[in-house]
């Protein structure tokens, strides 16, 4: 049965982190766990072995954030760890969109200056979702072409700056080796983290749901992933596959590792190469990652193979569920039998045209239920009374209450 999983955080994670370390301890795990192992051996066995090695010593962890609804889900193993009397310090740019690195926080933040505002990002990921929701399904290959080519050329010289701004920072290199760090957790989706674990001499950690086309897992971990009957993650298939998926399977990984290779990998060997001083490739120094986490649950994916550094952690962000506002309660109650449905567009799409915020009010005021929707628009003219808008909307502990029977929370 599938279920959240917060003491599987309080338990295995610290100890994963152990597990990378350089020691006779890991060797002696490595043999103990040559293979994919059951969350419960895990749970058995770690803890006792890392009680003889490791004594009671706490670790000090660096991370590497993604952004958006990337690093929500990091924040969540960050607070775990500190719970679990670790250390962990966030490296962070002055021009993040998600992290606020001025607000008082369990971790600490080591801050680093770029060449770019935070308003560069949310301007281009503005424009993205604009783009996709607006006017994406009206235009032609060619056009669509050009309009990927041009925004991975914005994010790649964003995340170019980045990088080279890191390496630049001497002060803040030397800081980062006397701070002596134990491992680094990083998001594979945002590049360079690798380069500083391998500066430090870290074990890595990445925290991941899936690339575009499984490229990174596929090319730079080396995770088998034959299209006969392993399907692309955006694709609606099974393992069961009839001869035009699995042809149209084929066409999609092709279609990305040609995607990733042009827009992606070759610009990032380039940037990689200048800051080792020597050739260097993206995905060679991606691949030497020790721990790859994969935020879904095993018992959801299709029969397929995996290497033995690809841990399974489903459920890591569950908690158990907080009473609602007084208000909001109210709401939820009166909906009586008929349920509510929770429906919000992710982190990263805050508001829709005024003609798609009518379409959908209107199509949310046909169902029956009572409907909690995150929505920071302008008030839909056709909102209807079993709808309610909320600028935010605590969804952990609106996803636990019993009366919840649909819920649409976007990609994130």
């Amino acid at each position: 049965m599938l279920q959240c999983m917060p003491q599987f955080w309080g338990d295995i994670l610290p100890n994963l982190i152990s597990l990378t370390r350089k020691s006779g301890c890991q060797r002696l795990l490595s043999s103990l766990f040559p293979r994919m192992v059951s969350v419960r051996m895990l749970l058995l066995s770690v803890p006792l072995l890392l009680c003889g090695c490791l004594g009671t010593q706490g670790g000090n962890v660096l991370v590497f954030p993604g952004e958006y609804s990337h690093w929500l889900n990091m924040r969540v193993i960050l607070e775990e760890l500190v719970e679990r009397n670790h250390s962990v310090t966030v490296l962070v740019s002055t021009a993040s969109p998600s992290v606020d690195f001025s607000r008082p926080e369990k971790f600490g933040f080591k801050v680093y200056d770029v060449p770019h505002e935070k308003q560069d990002w949310q301007a281009l990921n503005d424009g993205f979702i604009k783009w996709w929701m607006n006017e994406s399904h009206s235009t032609s290959v060619l056009q669509l072409g050009q309009w990927i080519r041009d925004f991975m050329q914005k994010v790649n010289v964003l995340t170019v700056n980045m990088c080279k701004s890191m390496f630049n920072d001497k002060e803040l290199l030397e800081s980062l080796k006397l701070s002596k760090f134990d491992a680094l957790l990083s998001d594979p989706m945002f590049p360079c983290s690798d380069l500083i674990a391998d500066a430090l001499d870290l074990p890595l950690i990445f925290s991941l749901r899936f690339s575009f086309g499984m490229v990174l897992e596929r090319r730079c971990a080396q995770m088998p992933a034959p299209s006969s009957y392993v399907p692309s993650p955006e694709l609606p298939y099974t393992d069961k596959m009839s001869f035009f998926e699995r042809v149209h399977n084929f066409v999609t990984y092709t279609f990305f590792d040609i995607f990733m290779s042009v827009h992606l990998l070759t610009t990032m060997d380039t940037l990689y190469s200048e800051i080792k001083g020597s050739p260097t490739r993206f995905c060679e120094m991606m691949g030497k990652a020790d721990i790859w986490l994969i935020r879904t649950y095993w018992d959801i994916e299709y029969p397929r193979p995996f290497l033995p550094n690809f841990k399974f952690v489903g459920g890591l962000h569950c908690k158990p569920a907080k009473p609602l506002s007084e208000a909001m309660e109210e709401f939820v109650q009166s909906s009586g039998d008929d349920g509510i449905v929770v429906f919000s567009l992710g982190s990263m799409v805050k508001n829709l045209t005024t003609e798609r915020g009518n379409t959908v009010a209107t199509a949310l005021g046909q169902i029956p239920q009572k409907v909690l929707w995150r929505y920071s628009g302008e008030k839909p003219e056709t909102l209807a009374p079993n709808t309610r808008l909320y600028e935010w909307i605590p969804q952990n502990d609106l996803l636990g209450n019993n009366l919840v029977i649909s819920a649409d929370l976007g990609s994130g």
